[in-house]
Protein backbone atom coordinates (compact mmCIF):
# COMPACT_ATOMS: atom_id res chain seq x y z
CA UNK A 1 0.00 0.00 0.00
CA UNK A 2 0.94 3.78 -1.03
CA UNK A 3 0.66 5.69 1.89
CA UNK A 4 2.48 9.04 0.61
CA UNK A 5 0.06 12.16 1.80
CA UNK A 6 0.23 13.74 -2.45
CA UNK A 7 -1.03 10.22 -3.61
CA UNK A 8 -3.82 10.04 -1.23
CA UNK A 9 -4.40 14.20 -1.67
CA UNK A 10 -4.94 13.29 -5.87
CA UNK A 11 -7.01 10.29 -5.29
CA UNK A 12 -9.43 12.29 -3.19
CA UNK A 13 -9.89 14.91 -6.35
CA UNK A 14 -9.82 11.72 -8.60
CA UNK A 15 -12.82 10.30 -6.80
CA UNK A 16 -14.89 13.90 -6.63
CA UNK A 17 -17.71 13.35 -8.93
CA UNK A 18 -17.14 17.39 -9.42
CA UNK A 19 -14.10 16.78 -10.83
CA UNK A 20 -13.89 18.17 -14.21
CA UNK A 21 -12.12 16.14 -17.38
CA UNK A 22 -9.20 18.85 -17.67
CA UNK A 23 -8.38 18.38 -13.50
CA UNK A 24 -8.88 14.93 -13.79
CA UNK A 25 -6.28 14.28 -16.01
CA UNK A 26 -3.79 16.69 -13.94
CA UNK A 27 -4.55 14.68 -10.82
CA UNK A 28 -3.97 11.66 -12.98
CA UNK A 29 -0.51 12.84 -14.33
CA UNK A 30 0.08 14.06 -10.32
CA UNK A 31 -0.41 10.25 -8.85
CA UNK A 32 0.88 8.61 -11.61
CA UNK A 33 4.68 10.16 -10.92
CA UNK A 34 4.28 9.70 -7.31
CA UNK A 35 3.21 6.03 -7.41
CA UNK A 36 5.57 5.47 -10.08
CA UNK A 37 8.60 6.54 -8.08
CA UNK A 38 7.34 4.51 -5.19
CA UNK A 39 7.10 1.63 -7.20
CA UNK A 40 10.64 1.91 -8.17
CA UNK A 41 12.51 2.84 -5.36
CA UNK A 42 13.77 -0.60 -5.23
CA UNK A 43 15.47 -0.81 -8.28
CA UNK A 44 19.18 -1.48 -8.71
CA UNK A 45 22.04 1.24 -9.10
CA UNK A 46 25.75 1.06 -10.05
CA UNK A 47 28.11 3.66 -8.14
CA UNK A 48 29.96 5.45 -11.26
CA UNK A 49 31.62 9.03 -11.19
CA UNK A 50 30.81 12.44 -12.82
CA UNK A 51 33.03 15.25 -13.49
CA UNK A 52 31.74 18.54 -12.39
CA UNK A 53 32.74 22.39 -13.10
CA UNK A 54 34.35 22.15 -9.86
CA UNK A 55 35.80 18.70 -10.11
CA UNK A 56 34.59 14.97 -9.74
CA UNK A 57 31.78 13.47 -8.00
CA UNK A 58 30.55 9.64 -6.87
CA UNK A 59 27.00 8.79 -7.09
CA UNK A 60 24.86 5.92 -8.30
CA UNK A 61 22.46 5.91 -11.80
CA UNK A 62 19.95 2.83 -12.61
CA UNK A 63 21.69 -0.13 -13.64
CA UNK A 64 18.42 -1.92 -14.72
CA UNK A 65 16.27 -1.98 -18.30
CA UNK A 66 12.91 -0.66 -17.75
CA UNK A 67 9.83 -1.30 -19.47
CA UNK A 68 7.22 0.13 -19.02
CA UNK A 69 3.79 -1.56 -20.40
CA UNK A 70 0.32 0.47 -20.02
CA UNK A 71 -2.98 -1.68 -20.47
CA UNK A 72 -5.12 0.60 -22.92
CA UNK A 73 -6.89 2.64 -23.27
CA UNK A 74 -7.07 4.35 -19.69
CA UNK A 75 -3.38 3.00 -18.88
CA UNK A 76 -2.19 5.53 -21.15
CA UNK A 77 -2.66 8.42 -18.40
CA UNK A 78 0.17 6.89 -16.92
CA UNK A 79 2.73 6.34 -19.18
CA UNK A 80 3.95 9.89 -19.78
CA UNK A 81 4.11 10.36 -16.30
CA UNK A 82 6.55 7.31 -15.56
CA UNK A 83 8.88 8.32 -18.82
CA UNK A 84 9.33 11.87 -17.55
CA UNK A 85 11.12 9.91 -14.41
CA UNK A 86 12.43 7.20 -16.47
CA UNK A 87 12.88 8.82 -20.12
CA UNK A 88 15.23 5.66 -21.05
CA UNK A 89 12.41 3.61 -20.46
CA UNK A 90 10.92 0.89 -23.41
CA UNK A 91 7.55 1.03 -23.78
CA UNK A 92 5.11 -1.69 -24.28
CA UNK A 93 1.62 -1.43 -25.23
CA UNK A 94 -1.36 -4.32 -24.08
CA UNK A 95 -5.12 -4.18 -25.59
CA UNK A 96 -7.56 -5.61 -23.58
CA UNK A 97 -11.15 -5.31 -24.18
CA UNK A 98 -13.89 -6.22 -20.89
CA UNK A 99 -16.98 -7.97 -22.16
CA UNK A 100 -19.34 -5.92 -19.97
CA UNK A 101 -21.79 -8.67 -19.37
CA UNK A 102 -19.34 -11.27 -18.17
CA UNK A 103 -16.47 -9.14 -17.33
CA UNK A 104 -14.43 -11.18 -19.54
CA UNK A 105 -11.06 -9.86 -21.13
CA UNK A 106 -10.28 -10.43 -24.53
CA UNK A 107 -6.99 -8.85 -26.52
CA UNK A 108 -7.33 -6.55 -29.26
CA UNK A 109 -3.87 -5.39 -29.12
CA UNK A 110 -0.28 -6.14 -28.45
CA UNK A 111 3.00 -5.11 -28.95
CA UNK A 112 5.98 -5.69 -26.46
CA UNK A 113 9.62 -4.86 -26.58
CA UNK A 114 12.18 -7.52 -26.87
CA UNK A 115 14.13 -9.33 -24.55
CA UNK A 116 12.50 -8.60 -21.71
CA UNK A 117 14.12 -11.33 -19.76
CA UNK A 118 16.89 -9.20 -18.01
CA UNK A 119 14.02 -5.85 -18.08
CA UNK A 120 12.27 -4.71 -14.53
CA UNK A 121 8.38 -4.44 -15.97
CA UNK A 122 6.04 -2.00 -14.79
CA UNK A 123 2.87 -2.14 -15.83
CA UNK A 124 0.43 0.51 -15.05
CA UNK A 125 -3.73 0.36 -15.60
CA UNK A 126 -5.71 2.76 -13.07
CA UNK A 127 -8.08 0.25 -11.72
CA UNK A 128 -7.41 -3.18 -10.46
CA UNK A 129 -11.27 -4.64 -10.49
CA UNK A 130 -12.15 -8.19 -10.97
CA UNK A 131 -7.95 -9.25 -11.94
CA UNK A 132 -9.13 -10.32 -15.02
CA UNK A 133 -7.41 -8.14 -17.48
CA UNK A 134 -4.43 -7.73 -15.35
CA UNK A 135 -4.15 -11.88 -14.86
CA UNK A 136 -4.12 -11.26 -18.56
CA UNK A 137 -2.02 -8.33 -19.26
CA UNK A 138 1.11 -10.37 -16.83
CA UNK A 139 0.57 -13.87 -18.73
CA UNK A 140 1.42 -11.92 -22.28
CA UNK A 141 4.27 -10.00 -20.76
CA UNK A 142 5.70 -13.85 -19.14
CA UNK A 143 4.79 -15.26 -22.40
CA UNK A 144 7.48 -12.66 -24.01
CA UNK A 145 10.00 -13.66 -21.31
CA UNK A 146 9.73 -10.78 -18.08
CA UNK A 147 10.53 -12.35 -14.62
CA UNK A 148 10.88 -9.03 -12.87
CA UNK A 149 7.51 -7.63 -12.80
CA UNK A 150 5.04 -4.82 -10.90
CA UNK A 151 1.89 -3.33 -11.55
CA UNK A 152 1.03 -0.12 -10.60
CA UNK A 153 -3.03 0.86 -10.08
CA UNK A 154 -4.52 3.80 -8.65
CA UNK A 155 -7.77 2.13 -7.17
CA UNK A 156 -7.95 -2.04 -6.56
CA UNK A 157 -10.88 -3.79 -5.47
CA UNK A 158 -10.08 -6.74 -2.77
CA UNK A 159 -11.49 -9.02 -5.46
CA UNK A 160 -9.06 -8.59 -8.10
CA UNK A 161 -6.42 -8.07 -5.82
CA UNK A 162 -6.89 -11.81 -4.50
CA UNK A 163 -6.90 -12.85 -8.13
CA UNK A 164 -3.94 -11.79 -9.45
CA UNK A 165 -2.45 -12.60 -6.04
CA UNK A 166 -4.01 -15.96 -6.62
CA UNK A 167 -2.27 -16.41 -10.72
CA UNK A 168 0.59 -14.50 -10.35
CA UNK A 169 1.92 -14.38 -6.61
CA UNK A 170 5.15 -12.84 -7.81
CA UNK A 171 3.95 -9.75 -9.42
CA UNK A 172 3.97 -7.07 -6.97
CA UNK A 173 0.84 -4.38 -6.48
CA UNK A 174 1.56 -0.78 -6.06
CA UNK A 175 -2.08 0.69 -4.94
CA UNK A 176 -2.71 3.41 -2.30
CA UNK A 177 -6.67 2.11 -2.07
CA UNK A 178 -8.20 -1.52 -1.79
CA UNK A 179 -11.74 -0.16 -2.17
CA UNK A 180 -15.28 -2.36 -0.29
CA UNK A 181 -16.18 -4.39 -3.15
CA UNK A 182 -16.81 -4.88 -6.76
CA UNK A 183 -20.96 -4.07 -7.65
CA UNK A 184 -23.18 -5.97 -10.00
CA UNK A 185 -21.41 -4.45 -13.03
CA UNK A 186 -18.22 -5.34 -11.68
CA UNK A 187 -17.27 -1.55 -10.92
CA UNK A 188 -15.30 -0.81 -7.85
CA UNK A 189 -17.32 0.85 -5.15
CA UNK A 190 -16.84 3.46 -3.94
CA UNK A 191 -14.36 3.64 -6.99
CA UNK A 192 -14.41 6.99 -8.88
CA UNK A 193 -16.78 5.43 -11.85
CA UNK A 194 -14.71 4.63 -15.09
CA UNK A 195 -11.52 6.22 -15.67
CA UNK A 196 -11.33 6.18 -19.29
CA UNK A 197 -14.62 7.69 -19.48
CA UNK A 198 -13.63 10.47 -16.99
CA UNK A 199 -10.33 11.24 -18.13
CA UNK A 200 -11.22 11.60 -21.76
CA UNK A 201 -14.92 13.36 -20.95
CA UNK A 202 -16.57 10.53 -22.96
Amino acid sequence: MIEHPLVHDALMELRDVATAPSAFRRAATRISLLMAAEALRSLPTVVTTVTTPLGPANGRVLHTDIVVVPVLRAGLSMLEPVLQLVPSARVGHIGLQRDEATAVASRYYSKLPADLGQSHVLMVDPMLATGGSAVAAVDLVKASGARSIALVCIISAPEGVAVLQAKHPDVDIYTPVVDKELNAHKFIVPGLGDFGDRLYGT
